[in-house]
């Protein structure tokens, strides 16, 4: 069969980059196309063949290649607005050449659409028409099919490097005005290499993906960082505005399936993609992928329709009340708001959905954290307190979604850097935040054991997360104290009744891990936060290295081998740590607790003072317990 020979039947609308530049009027505004979808040669020649072009606005939200039109001495020729700032044209701005609308990615084309921003030309990438006269536009369809939908003037290049990815992603010859032949190498972004502070955000937030979980990710390193951690999953899918290389290998290693989606089952389905000559080969004319306007696939409602439904993005900082900056540093505009919001709240209504921010806890070498008490003069908030639910950065996972200003307080500190730890909290008691009496720790000395986590399972067969007890469980743990049954107060207590206030719970959430150790049994709660279920001590005489125990299981939660479990982990956990022995002091009517340590496999030592038995023993196997 012979080639379609596109040219020949196109003819009339085939004429160089000079000729098109010749159709674009002073005054005119000019869309050009994103990402790496930038029609570089098109842009090449509205700067070399634009003598007679004045006053023109360049409108555009993300673009890779060069922006020759952003340059000091062009600025009477172009004025920019840009709905996103990228590094091309980041020190443009701030030599305060350009304008940015600072606008939800969702909401941009009904502005084309209704006039609100004018489009006169667009600028666009396609590829060669097939028989039926239809062109992909390839890696970026986003705001571009709008954009080329209202322009008056549509200029194509038309490049035969572009991949021809398939969906809602092409536009017919009929409706470009100008046809510029140009074949040249679309423009990639190679993965960089992920640090040890994004893979352990990416390990973080693989813990909150799910089996069959549709997962979007923003722009940056950390979808990158976290695709290593999500290899073990099951039938994930993917509805994003954007993905880079990372999808390969999620791909390839059966993680990514889209085979539990919702909708557009069975499909990948984005808006645009940036990355390496390896990414756009694997999209080319694949099935599998679906690339879609921006109007669908950022629509929060659309977004909301898909069952468990994750979204990742990234933020600059966020204050201690949950306030998170994602577009400027200060008064400087830095990127953009994106896509954020339309995630966030999409995913928020979404049936186990889960909203994430994710972003490391310090910038510039660890000197400023990104946790603050107040966003910086001029931040502004993309993602308002209302709608934040989980932070994450490399020290953990923080939910802030209905929580009180002291919660959102105690959560955030404990997931940002150490070293700033004090003076956030500091900080907050200034603002009346928190109480005065808030334990204040040595943050920049007492670390978090995340190697004594780990799950376990119960004799019915429940799956148990054990982990260090941590200052923002004081809440929870109230919670499950104030739930056991007169019974199991006064066999913990030794008393009938007891309260538990903040200020003594605490005490046993703030802890040095090291003479002072708690571990705590959580569970998946109702909205899917932790439950604590369970939480045993040990309190060690440093002079000694003798340390007494103490168990509390709520009532649901008792017999099923929860004790031992614990008994048996404190115990190996203390006996690594040189810790000599445990003693534990038990009333006569807790058989439970003494059978528990009975039948702990270690030499027991009973003494009777009349009231409550003292049971002791050395960290030292003996199978032959008595």
């Amino acid at each position: 069969m012979e080639p379609f020979d596109w040219k020949t039947r196109y003819g009339q609308l085939i004429m160089s980059a000079r000729e098109a530049m010749e159709q674009i009027k002073s005054g005119d505004s000019i869309f050009i196309g994103t990402g790496c979808g930038q029609p570089q040669h098109l842009v090449r020649a509205l700067i070399e063949h634009g003598e007679h072009i004045y006053d023109a606005h360049i409108i555009h939200l993300l673009t890779m290649g060069e922006a020759p039109y952003a340059s000091e001495r062009f600025r009477e020729k172009f004025k920019m607005n840009s709905f996103f700032i990228a590094e091309n044209v980041r020190g443009a701005f701030e030599q305060g050449i350009g304008d940015y609308t600072p606008i939800f990615l969702s909401d941009i084309p009904r502005q084309f659409e209704s006039g609100r921003i004018p489009l006169e030309v667009a600028l666009i990438s396609v590829t060669p028409p097939d028989v039926n006269g239809l062109c992909s536009l390839g890696v970026s369809v986003d705001i571009v099919k709008s954009a080329a939908a209202n322009a008056r003037l549509v200029i194509a290049q038309v490049n035969p490097s572009m991949p021809r990815t398939l969906g809602n992603s092409f536009i017919h010859v009929n409706s470009i005005d100008a046809m510029v032949p140009y074949d040249e190498p679309i423009i990639t972004v190679e993965p960089l290499a992920s640090s040890d502070v994004l893979r352990r955000i990416g390990r973080n937030l693989g813990r909150l993906i799910e089996d069959g979980s549709t997962i979007e990710c923003g722009i940056g390193r950390i979808p990158q960082a976290m695709a290593e951690f999500l290899h073990d999953k099951k039938d994930l899918g993917v509805h994003t505005e954007m993905f880079g290389d990372w999808i390969i290998e999620l791909i390839e290693c059966g993680a990514v399936t889209c085979s539990k989606k919702t909708i557009n089952h069975g499909k990948v389905v984005a808006s645009f993609c940036m990355g390496s000559q390896t990414l756009y080969d694997y999209i080319n004319n694949n099935p599998f992928f679906e690339f879609h306007p921006t109007e669908y696939v950022n629509d929060p409602f659309i977004i909301a329709q898909h069952d468990k439904m994750v979204g990742i993005n990234v933020g600059l900082e966020i204050d201690l009340t949950g306030q998170v900056c994602a577009d400027s540093l200060g008064y400087k505009f830095y990127s953009g708001i994106g896509g954020q919001v339309d995630f966030i709240r999409g995913c928020a209504r979404s049936r186990g959905g889960k909203p994430i921010i994710a972003m490391p806890s310090t910038a510039k070498d660890d000197t400023v954290s990104r946790i603050v008490p107040k966003l910086t003069d001029g931040a502004g908030v993309v993602t308002t307190r209302g709608d934040v639910h989980y932070v994450v950065t490399e020290y953990g996972i923080a939910y802030l979604h209905g929580k009180s200003i002291r919660e959102r307080v105690l959560s955030l500190v404990n997931i940002a850097h150490p070293k700033f730890r004090k003076e956030l909290i500091q900080a907050a008691k200034a603002q009346r935040y928190i109480q005065p009496d808030q334990i204040e720790l040595e943050w920049d000395k007492v670390r978090y054991p995340s190697e004594l986590e780990r799950y376990d399972t119960l004799r019915d067969g429940t799956e148990i997360f054990f982990r260090p007890a941590k200052p923002t469980d004081d809440s929870a743990l109230a919670e499950m104290l104030y739930s056991l049954s007169p019974t199991s107060v006064r066999r913990r207590y030794f008393t009938h009744t007891r309260t538990f206030p903040q200020k003594d719970v605490q005490k046993l959430t703030n802890i040095d891990y090291d003479q002072n150790l708690a571990i705590v049994g959580v569970v998946p709660g109702p909205e899917g936060e932790e439950e604590i279920v369970a939480i045993a001590q040990y309190f060690l005489d440093p002079k000694t290295m003798i340390a007494e125990v103490a168990f509390i299981v709520q009532d649901e939660w008792q017999d099923k081998g929860m004790g031992s479990l614990l008994l048996d982990y404190l115990t190996r956990i203390a006996k690594d740590r040189g810790v000599k022995s445990f003693y534990a002091t038990v009333l006569p009517s807790n058989k439970a607790m003494l059978s528990i340590f009975y039948n702990s496999g270690y030499k027991i030592n009973t003494e009777f003072d009349g009231d409550c038995y003292t049971i002791t023993y050395e960290l030292i196997k003996n199978h032959n317990a008595t």
